[in-house]
């Protein structure tokens, strides 16, 4: 199982689901589709368990996976597992709703999560308007560790629903929508010809059909990774065009939606376009990845008069802001002597870094390229009872059915997930000799008194029990909430000693990551993929971008 059982003061009881006294709601499923992605796997199946209102049941369907999430379904007992060979998402959550019992269904990606209230808010909204074919709320944006990004407003569904959906795209995150059960088998659900935009597509079918409601909770979280389908641009905009050109049968007698259809094609052209636009100049100006030239012309073959109008709009402004650095350079000149120039700095001569969030916004960070090759390799060492800072996805990534027990450490009670609360550095009520295996990334710079938090953490691990550390080397400081407390950078030579002080030194073993490319790279907010495997994998001890440390408590001390 990986429920951890509690203990202690610092132990956080479990949140039981909570059935709310209304006889107007009836059982909801919730369906889990994955492909690929068992690493989000149990981040995804644990928020729909832990939810206010209990579902009547969860169901996962794999999408032909190569990764084992069967693997990840069975640490929870009573969620379903369904495979089948790999027919694309739309088929995948037609099994999935075909096969649930629940009055209403909600469709929830695996990379994606819930948010504790998601059932009982949408809920509420069918308990109002219990003639609607279904409900949506809003949404979090959250990166590929979980960490929030941003929150997207609600987007209100207008008298007709139908109307509305052709204009613009209302609900933006599946997870976010509930449906009827019963009208989704009246229409047949999703087109399983269709490999991306199905859920547009069901929602243009629904709504000219039914009612729609809408509210202003935040339902769920959408995880940015590099793997999100939205990636493929080119993809997405036929797909949609065709969506929007099956339209055109019902268009006939209502001159409101023909000029809703009008604005939808023209909303749909503008907003690929724009996105293809801007990832092909990311591309270009950061010099470290292949710039996506193909599909670009790909989107200006289907939109070549909103691709003209936005990247002129886009050259425009690029034309302003080199005339202001022109002029900020020509001040600088005159005050210092110039420097006789040997090295072509291009796009990386400037004050600010690309991103400020270490990458996060653009794709995998590249120290989180190094910490899961890191964790990987000691994968084996991820096993029976596992603490982990923050979250257990490397557990669940990692040590998967070889975790017996998953807990999660965080500094306060702000984590509801956390089964362990408190400070590493003032860890006497911590408990001892309980854990085989504690994943420690990236939070041990994070502690002022480093030395009483590494006798924590090894008093914490049973004999013969493994420390999977890493710390930062090369980095900049985070900018929001960690950003007081980080305190230390830390050398593969200093992660040593430390350890050493109460790990016998037999027992520690440290590696060093990193290059002058990667380190410069990660400075400016670059993601893993804008460099390539072999400027990545190249190690230079002088410039160590993350120092890693597997430590061994002994079985004797």
């Amino acid at each position: 199982m990986v429920n951890p059982s509690s203990f202690g003061a610092n132990a956080q009881p479990q949140k039981e689901g909570l059935i709310i006294e209304d006889a107007g709601l009836r059982p909801v499923s919730v369906v889990i589709t994955t492909y690929n992605h068992a690493r989000f796997l149990a981040e995804a199946i644990e928020s729909a368990l832990r939810q206010t209102v209990i579902p009547a049941e969860v169901i996962v369907v794999d999408d032909g996976s190569t990764d084992d999430p069967g693997g990840f379904v069975r640490l929870y007992p009573g969620v379903r597992l369904i495979r089948q060979p790999n027919q694309g998402l739309a088929a995948a959550r037609n099994t999935g709703w075909r096969a649930a019992c629940g009055h209403y269904v909600v469709f929830l990606d695996a990379d994606d999560r819930l948010m504790p209230e998601a059932l009982a808010s949408n809920l509420r909204l069918f308990a109002k308007k219990p003639d609607c074919a279904f409900v949506y709320g809003s949404f979090h944006r959250i990166d590929v560790r979980g960490r929030l990004l941003n929150s997207a407003e609600s987007q209100l569904v207008g008298e007709d629903a139908y109307e509305s959906f052709l204009k613009t795209n209302l609900v933006s995150m599946h997870a976010a929508v509930m449906y009827r059960r019963d009208r989704l088998e009246e229409v047949g659900g999703f087109d399983a010809r269709l490999r991306c935009c199905e859920d547009h597509e069901l929602y243009l079918r629904l709504a000219r059909r039914y009612r729609v409601a809408a509210g202003v909770e935040r339902i769920a979280e959408y995880r940015h990774h590099d793997s999100n389908m939205s990636r493929n641009i080119p993809a997405m905009l036929a797909t949609m065009l065709e969506v929007m050109h099956r339209q055109a049968a019902y268009l006939n007698y209502n001159a409101r939606w023909r000029k809703a259809y009008k604005t939808g094609v023209q909303f749909w052209k503008s907003n690929y376009a724009e996105q293809q636009i801007s990832q092909t100049l990311a591309a270009r100006v950061s010099g470290l990845m292949r710039v996506p030239w193909r599909a670009t012309a790909k989107v200006f073959a289907l939109a070549p008069l909103a691709v003209l109008t936005i990247a002129s709009r886009r050259i425009l402004r690029a034309a302003r802001s080199r005339l202001a650095r022109i002029e900020l350079l020509r001040t600088l000149h005159s005050r210092y002597a110039p420097v006789r120039k040997s090295v072509r700095f291009g796009d990386l001569r400037r004050l600010h870094p690309i991103s400020r969030d270490f990458g996060y916004d653009r794709g995998n960070p590249v120290d989180r390229h190094y910490i899961e090759d890191f964790l990987s390799g000691y994968a084996e060492d991820i096993r029976g009872r596992v603490l982990e800072v923050g979250d257990n996805a490397y557990t669940m990534q990692y040590g998967g059915a070889r975790v017996t027990y998953s807990d999660i450490l965080h500094v306060s009670t702000d984590n509801p997930r956390a089964t362990v609360v408190g400070d590493l550095s003032e860890g006497d009520n911590f408990p001892s000799a309980m854990f085989d295996c504690i994943v420690l990334t990236q939070t041990l710079h994070l502690i002022f008194d480093m030395r009483k938090a590494i006798a924590t953490l090894h008093r914490m691990l049973k004999p013969g029990g493994v420390l999977l550390a890493t710390v930062p080397g090369v980095s900049s400081i985070d900018r929001g909430q960690w950003g007081s407390s980080w305190y230390w950078s830390l050398s593969p030579a200093a992660l040593s000693r430390l350890l050493e002080e109460k790990f016998d030194s037999a027992n520690v073993n440290v590696i060093a990551y990193g290059n002058v490319l990667a380190a410069v790279a990660f400075l400016h907010g670059l993601a893993e993929h804008e460099l390539s495997a072999a400027e990545l994998d190249a190690h230079d001890p002088q410039y160590p971008m993350i120092a890693a440390a597997r430590a061994v408590k002994q079985w004797h001390t």
